[in-house]
């Protein structure tokens, strides 16, 4: 199945994690592209030092923001009443591609999933364990 990975991921995968990094590369040789967006990117990237981080990105597909979302992700967080534009382009990104999200951040992203008329599976990703909401 495919998946969209929201900053924690990034996050674990820059500092090292050994469960992230095998996660991702059992994904690639499944021939499964992970997915992330480019507001996910620019959340997390703050060096060309950060060598890990850059390397785990070569394996994925970066989605950018497109001029016809931003009216799309306002209503989701309208919606959730929430207010992180990178977390609902996450989940939007994952919706239309009927993929799950990963995420260290498991309960706002589920609350967005849940203002969609299809919610997406949200996969907690928790310092080198996996969680998956019943």
């Amino acid at each position: 199945m495919s998946v969209v990975y929201d900053a924690g991921v990034l996050v674990a995968a820059d500092r090292n994690d050994r469960d992230v990094w095998a996660d991702h590369r059992a994904r690639l040789e499944g021939s499964v592209v992970p997915v992330t967006t480019s507001l996910v990117v620019a959340q997390v990237s703050r060096s060309p030092r950060q060598v890990q981080l850059r390397r785990f990105l070569r394996g994925c597909d970066i989605v950018g923001f497109t001029s016809e979302e931003p009216h799309e992700v306002g209503a989701l967080l309208s919606r959730a009443e929430a207010s992180d534009v990178v977390d609902a382009h996450v989940v939007l990104t994952a919706s239309r591609r009927r993929s799950t999200v990963a995420t260290s951040d498991e309960q706002d992203l589920q609350r967005l999933s849940d203002c969609l008329p299809k919610p997406v599976v949200v996969q907690s990703v928790v310092a080198g364990r996996r969680r998956r909401r019943p």
